[in-house]
C-alpha cells in the first residue's frame, strides 16, 4: 500500500468542481495546514479554470489527473472538492498509466466514483478522506488530521474511533457559524461480528457506478456508505435497496453509515426502519454515526484495506493497513 511521508509532494487536481469555488482565506489554510504536516503542496494546471457549471472542461480534468501520476515527484493526490461530475472522466481514464505509478489518491462525496474505479481497475487502494477544501476549517480538525495521518501516513492498523464532538454544518461556512456538538458515539444497529475488504463512499456515487465495468465488488466486503444533505430518508431507502440488489451484494460481511446532515432529515427512527426492511442484512453487523463523509470531523478510510468489524454491548471497526 502506497503511504505519504513528510516531505513529499501532494498535487491538487479539480476533477469536479473548480478550486475557483475554494475562497482566498481557506484555501490559504488549506495549504498552510498540509504544509505544517510537512508536504509540498502542488496545484494542477487546470484546476482554477471553470465553465458556467463551476467545473471545467473533460480534457481539461483529465489532462491534470493524467499529469498529477506522471509527475514521479508527486506522491499524494486530493481532490479540490466535490460535485456531481466525476463519473465523466472514467471513460478517458489512461488505468495503464495509474497502475504504473501508484500514488495516495483522496477524496470524498462525488470523488467516490474516481476512487472506486481506479481500484477495481488497478487494484490501487484508494481513500475516502479528505478533499483540500476540508483541510481549510479553522478549527475542530484534529480528529480528521488525526485518522488521516494513521490511515495514510502510517503501516499499523488503526481503530476507527469516534470523535468526541461533531458539527452538521457546510465545510463553506465560518467557524463562527458552526454549531459543535457532543457525539454519543456509534448507534449499533445490528449486532455480529464481519471482516472483508473495505468499499467506502457516497451511496450515490457508488450507484452511479452499477452497471458499468467501474463497479467493484460487493462480495466478502465491509461497506462503508456516507451520503450529504440531498439524500432524504426514502432516497436513502431506495438507493440502499438497489444497491444491496447488486450482483455480489449476498457475499456482503458488514455495513458502516456515516452520519447523516440535519438537512438530510434522517433520524435514528427512520434509519432503524430502513435497516430492518433489508432483507440483505439480517444477521450482518451494521453501525451508523460513524465519523465518515459529510459530517465533520470525519476519518479518512482506506478502500481495497482489510477492515474487522465487532458489534455486542459496544462497537469497534479495526482497520488494517493491508
Amino acid at each position: 500500500m502506497t503511504k505519504l511521508k513528510a516531505g513529499d509532494e501532494i498535487r491538487i487536481i479539480a476533477p469536479s468542481r473548480s478550486l475557483a469555488i475554494i475562497k482566498g482565506e481557506q484555501r490559504r489554510i488549506a495549504e498552510e495546514r498540509l504544509s505544517k504536516m510537512g508536504f509540498a503542496v502542488t496545484f494542477g494546471e487546470n484546476s482554477f479554470h471553470h465553465d458556467e457549471f463551476f467545473s471545467n472542461s473533460i480534457k481539461d480534468r483529465i489532462a491534470d489527473l493524467h499529469e498529477a501520476f506522471k509527475d514521479p515527484n508527486v506522491k499524494g493526490i486530493i481532490s479540490a472538492a466535490g460535485g456531481y461530475n466525476a463519473n465523466q472522466l472514467l471513460g478517458y481514464l489512461d488505468f495503464d498509466l495509474i497502475r504504473s505509478n501508484p500514488k495516495v489518491f483522496c477524496g470524498y462525496g462525488d470523488t467516490t466514483a474516481l476512487s472506486l474505479a481506479i481500484y477495481k481497475k488497478t487494484g490501487m487502494i484508494t481513500y475516502s478522506g479528505p478533499d483540500f477544501s476540508s483541510f481549510g476549517m479553522k478549527s475542530y480538525f484534529d480528529y480528521t488530521v488525526k485518522h488521516f495521518s494513521k490511515a495514510i501516513m502510517s503501516q499499523e492498523e488503526f481503530e476507527l474511533e469516534p470523535s468526541g464532538m461533531w458539527n452538521n454544518e457546510s465545510w463553506i461556512l465560518e467557524d463562527e457559524q458552526r454549531e459543535m456538538h457532543e457525539n454519543p458515539g456509534y448507534n449499533a444497529m445490528c449486532a455480529g461480528e464481519g471482516e472483508g475488504v473495505i468499499i467506502a463512499g457516497s451511496l450515490s456515487g457508488i450507484n452511479s457506478l452499477q452497471g458499468t465495468e467501474y463497479m467493484p465488488s460487493l462480495s466478502n466486503s465491509i461497506l462503508f456508505l456516507e451520503e450529504n444533505e440531498e439524500m432524504h430518508p426514502p432516497a436513502f431507502d431506495r438507493g440502499l435497496q438497489s444497491l444491496l440488489q447488486h450482483h455480489g451484494s449476498s457475499g456482503l460481511k458488514g455495513l458502516v453509515i456515516g452520519r447523516f446532515q440535519k438537512e438530510s432529515g434522517m433520524t435514528d427512527y427512520a434509519l432503524h426502519k430502513i435497516i430492518e426492511s433489508k432483507k440483505e442484512l439480517q444477521r450482518l453487523p451494521v453501525i451508523s454515526n460513524a465519523n465518515f463523509g459529510h459530517v465533520h470531523p470525519f476519518a479518512t478510510i482506506p478502500i481495497g484495506a482489510r477492515c474487522s468489524m465487532r458489534i455486542n454491548n459496544n462497537a469497534a471497526i479495526k482497520i488494517s493497513s493491508h
